[in-house]
């Protein structure tokens, strides 16, 4: 997911993203100690993924 369009989101769809990422994060990390992934670099996407989703709620709070 872009930066452009993390900042289109209002903060409650932000929050909800947020979880789903961490779901989905887990998952990931469960089938790959299972079995190794096809791709493992999914993970470090999906990590970065929820710390850009979470920089820009912070960056609204703080400009608040």
């Amino acid at each position: 997911m872009k930066t452009r369009e993390i900042k289109e989101l209002n903060n409650k769809e932000i929050l909800e993203r947020i979880d789903a990422e961490r779901e989905h994060l887990v998952r990931l990390k469960l089938n790959h100690a299972i079995s190794p992934l096809d791709n493992p670099l999914q993970i470090k996407g999906v990590r970065r993924t929820v710390a850009r989703l979470a920089t820009e709620l912070r960056q609204r709070e703080i400009n608040k």
